[in-house]
């Protein structure tokens, strides 16, 4: 890909435009299997288009963090699509290893029981 900055979407740009940050949903390309619920700045969208290594804004740290960077477990950008309000991003990726901090493959490993 080109180091120039990609050409984002309006809505994204609108949302972006105001400082706000994006919901980035990951989800294994392969599987379906939805790994993970992340924020992203315009920086972090522009790198992860530019480079296809997924890099989130962590809001506690405030600052970028590319997924895996420490851990190896790494997210390879395989698609990206974005909702009709331009304020959350669908991202599909090939998981390396865990997704989740606590070492599980996903972070929705934790069920609740519902009431029949």
């Amino acid at each position: 890909m080109s180091s120039s900055s990609p050409v984002l979407p309006s809505e994204i740009e609108a949302i972006l435009n105001r400082g706000d940050l994006i919901a980035a949903v990951a989800q294994d390309h392969q599987t379906k299997e939805v790994l993970m619920v992340a924020w992203m700045n315009r920086e972090a969208l522009n790198l992860t288009l530019a480079t296809s290594r997924v890099t989130y804004w962590s809001r506690s740290r405030n600052e970028l963090w590319e997924k895996g960077l420490t851990s190896g477990h790494t997210q390879r950008l395989i698609s990206l699509s974005y909702d009709c309000d331009g304020d959350a991003v669908l991202l599909m990726v090939d998981q390396s290893g865990a997704a989740c901090h606590t070492g599980e493959r996903t972070c929705f490993h934790r069920g609740i029981e519902l009431e029949k």
